[in-house]
C-alpha cells in the first residue's frame, strides 16, 4: 500500500541478497485503512500522510553474515563495542603482579587514545580467553607476558587478515600475530583499526563486484544461477505472474529497481525482457534471497 518504497539490498558471502533496510512513503493509504485522523489548523478532520522506516535488527544480521567466519564474529572496528582486549599471561604471584601492572598501564594509555579497551584478568587459561574473544569478534587482542615486559614489546593479534594473492601460510600467520616494540604497537593501534575497517569494506565490495553480472538472455541467466550466482542485472517487462514463473524455476526474485545513476557499466539503455521478450526501459536487480 505504499506510494513509494526505497530499500537497501546487501550481498551476503554466499551471493544471496538480504534486504538490509527499507523506508516507505505511505501517503494517506494506511491512515485511511485504519481511520486515523487529525484536526488540521483549519479545524477539519484530515487523514495524515505517513512514513515507515524498516531499519532494524536486520542490519545487525547483515553485518554478521557479511563479515564473519567459521571462528565466529568479525566486527568492523567502527562498530565494535570493544576495539582491543588485553590478555595477561603469567605463572605464579610474582609474575602476575608485574604482568597485571603492565596490562593496567597499557589499558590506560589506549583509553587515553579514545579506544574501547577490555582488560581480561579473569582466572582462566589464556587459550580459553583467546577463543572467547575471537568468537565475539573483538578486532585486536594484545597479549602481555613476562618476556614481553623484558623485551619492551607487545604481542598484537588481529582478529582477521585478508589473504593476499600468492601469500604463504607462514606470511599470513606473521601478519595476523606480530611482536612489536611497545611504543610502536600503542601508537599504531588506531591506524591498524582504520586499516582493518577499510579491508573489510573492500573485501565485501570486491565480492559484490565479482558476483554481479549484466545478463541479456534467459540461457545466460540460468547458467549464472546454476553456478555461483549472485546479483543479475536484467531487463524486465513481465507481470507478477511472470516473476512467479521465474521464481519457481530459479528461486530468484526482483530485489530492487535501481536509480538511473546506480546502473553498472554496460547496463544502461533500453532492451528486451529476458523472459517475455517485450521492450524494457531499464534493468532490475534479480537474485536469490533470504
Amino acid at each position: 500500500g505504499a506510494v513509494e518504497s526505497l530499500c537497501i539490498e546487501a550481498m551476503m558471502q554466499d551471493g544471496k541478497a538480504l534486504q538490509a533496510g527499507t523506508s516507505h512513503f505511505l501517503g494517506q493509504n494506511f491512515a485511511k485503512s485504519s481511520d486515523v485522523k487529525f484536526l488540521s489548523k483549519d479545524g477539519k478532520l484530515e487523514y495524515p500522510f505517513a512514513t515507515s522506516w524498516g531499519v532494524s535488527t536486520r542490519l545487525v544480521g547483515a553485518l554478521v553474515m557479511t563479515h564473519s567466519d567459521d571462528a565466529g564474529l568479525v566486527l568492523p572496528p567502527k562498530l565494535a563495542p570493544i576495539h582491543a582486549v588485553i590478555i595477561p599471561i603469567h605463572k605464579g604471584d610474582e609474575e602476575k603482579a608485574k604482568v597485571l601492572a603492565e596490562c593496567a598501564a597499557v589499558f590506560g594509555e589506549l583509553k587515553a587514545k579514545g579506544l574501547a579497551v577490555k582488560l581480561d584478568d579473569r582466572d582462566l587459561h589464556p587459550g580459553a580467553k583467546f577463543y572467547e574473544w575471537e568468537l565475539k569478534g573483538v578486532p585486536v587482542r594484545i597479549e602481555i607476558g613476562p618476556k614481553d615486559i623484558e623485551k619492551g614489546s607487545l604481542c598484537v593479534a588481529r582478529r582477521f587478515v585478508i589473504e593476499k594473492e600468492g601469500e604463504s601460510e607462514q606470511d599470513l600467520r606473521k601478519r595476523k600475530k606480530q611482536f612489536l616494540p611497545r611504543a610502536e604497537a600503542l601508537a599504531g593501534l588506531p591506524g591498524l583499526l582504520d586499516g582493518m575497517q577499510r579491508e573489510l569494506f573492500d573485501r565485501a565490495k570486491l565480492l559484490r563486484t565479482k558476483r554481479t553480472r549484466v545478463i541479456d538472455s534467459l540461457e545466460e541467466y540460468e547458467q549464472f544461477h546454476k553456478g555461483a550466482g549472485g546479483f543479475a542485472w536484467v531487463h524486465w517487462a513481465g507481470s507478477a505472474e511472470d516473476e512467479e514463473t521465474l521464481a519457481k524455476r530459479f528461486e530468484t526474485s526482483i530485489r530492487c529497481i535501481p536509480f538511473a545513476d546506480q546502473m553498472p557499466d554496460g547496463a544502461q539503455g533500453e532492451g528486451k525482457c529476458i523472459l517475455t521478450g517485450k521492450p524494457s526501459q531499464q534493468r532490475v536487480l534479480m537474485a536469490k534471497a533470504y
